[in-house]
């Protein structure tokens, strides 16, 4: 017994002490500046405008803002190898890329919360275009800064530290935001928001510039490259490489499908919570604070399982308890204004969805490969971001015309193709060990 507490504490210390390390602190904080603006251009927004009373329909495409996140492979290759100016010769490329946007991101926060929902729609949606443009620029750097800085042992950590961060941002731009909003009003709301990217910022301004980039830069100086060159390198090589991969085609469509349920209905909680007459500081206590615990809980299980079932069993296992798991929203349509009722709803939701995402990105980073990691991880999150954005925008005009019900029922339904994707890439792939850089099993 004694040897056996002996051990535990030992490992519990080892552990601590990892956590506790400058460049995983580092990638915490910068998970954080990057969950920080997801909510406000949309989630958090969407708030706003039906308190202000936007119509349903609206509300629903403006899920279009969050389009950048979709497309951000586009000009990634970009990021991932050519020097901002000024900034990048001040502070090195990926230092530079990731003040630039942070100043944007900035400044567009703040001239979001400046708008009318109801005089300015249309400036609303710009403002909101403009955040989520600098937040998935962001998150270009941020990856690449994570796997470049952290060596091989470190990058499990690092990777649960910004995911813990990001998720701490989250509910800062969510309950934050809402309970600053019940306070001082949404502008204030907003400036405040504004005002916590200055986390990130000083934490890059503290922070040494990766190893990697700094050597990759000299070696870009000294080298003369034409473009055709540098577009065969940045943009062709990585693009080819993963398409070229068995069921390449297949493995993009599971991508964009997978989460699809989920996406589709996160994209009108908020106005649901709203017409049930919860305030919004009901909405932040229950469906912010105590779901960011069911949401880290479900993170963990669904690491976990992924360990114990192997990756694209743990996947379907997920996946269908998180379609499931919509289903719990019809219980709470039925209950109307009740908090216990809330509370189980989002203790469900956030659970099964957490289980969900530890698993899918588990799944994302396994296809990545180490010689074009940023520009890949941003091809794949990209598809996935499709989902939320493109594909759920429609939601509203569902609920308009079916009501609350039959639009969770339909969230469930739409679950279903990521599903048999899913088994069908299962029998292409029989379940196997891990491996990064190729299709994890």
């Amino acid at each position: 017994m004694a040897e056996t507490l002996s051990r535990t504490r030992g490992w519990f210390m080892e552990t601590a002490a990892l956590y506790l390390r400058r460049r995983v602190l580092v990638v915490l904080l910068l998970g954080f500046s990057s969950g920080l603006p997801l909510l406000l251009s949309f989630s958090t927004l969407s708030a706003w405008m039906r308190e202000s009373g936007v119509d349903l329909t609206t509300i629903g495409l403006f899920a279009l803002v969050g389009t950048p996140y979709t497309l951000k492979f586009i000009w990634a290759p970009v990021m991932d190898s050519l020097k901002v100016p000024i900034l990048g010769h001040l502070f090195g490329r990926r230092r530079g890329w990731l003040i630039f946007t942070q100043l944007c991101l900035m400044l567009s926060i703040i001239l979001l919360g400046g708008t009318d929902p109801l005089a300015s729609p249309a400036l609303m949606a710009t403002m909101a275009v403009a955040v989520t443009f600098f937040s998935a620029s962001q998150d270009i750097v941020v990856d690449a800064y994570r796997i470049e800085t952290l060596p091989e042992e470190e990058q499990g950590a690092g990777a649960a530290a910004y995911t813990f961060g990001y998720r701490i941002g989250v509910l800062a731009a969510g309950a934050g935001a809402l309970f600053l909003a019940d306070a001082v009003g949404w502008f204030i709301a907003y400036i405040a928001m504004a005002g916590l990217m200055l986390v990130g910022l000083l934490t890059v301004l503290a922070s040494p510039e990766p190893e990697a980039s700094v050597v990759a830069d000299a070696e870009m100086d000294h080298e003369k490259q034409s473009a055709l060159d540098w577009a065969r390198r940045a943009i062709i090589a990585p693009f080819s490489e993963f398409l070229l991969r068995r069921g390449a085609l297949l493995i993009l469509a599971f991508i964009l499908f997978y989460k699809l349920g989920d996406a589709f209905l996160g994209t009108l909680t908020n106005p649901f919570y709203i017409d049930l007459g919860f305030t919004k500081t009901e909405i932040a206590q229950v469906t912010k604070v105590f779901g960011l615990v069911a949401l880290l809980a479900g993170l963990f299980a669904g690491g976990a399982l992924v360990k114990h079932m192997g990756l694209l069993r743990a996947l379907l296992v997920c996946g269908v308890l998180q379609a499931l798991s919509n289903l719990v929203f019809v219980g709470q349509a039925v209950a109307g204004h009740d908090l216990w009722m809330l509370t189980a709803t989002i203790g469900v939701e956030n659970f099964t969805g957490g289980m969900g995402t530890a698993a899918f990105v588990a799944y994302l980073s396994s296809l990545t490969n180490i010689a074009f990691t940023a520009t890949q991880f941003a091809l794949l999150s990209s598809f996935m971001a499709f989902g939320r954005t493109i594909l759920s925008s429609g939601g509203g005009w569902v609920t308009d015309n079916i009501g609350w019900i039959g639009f969770f029922l339909a969230s469930t339904a739409i679950a279903v193709p990521g599903l048999i994707l899913l088994l069908v890439l299962m029998r292409m792939f029989p379940p196997g060990p891990v491996s990064g850089g190729k299709q994890a099993n």
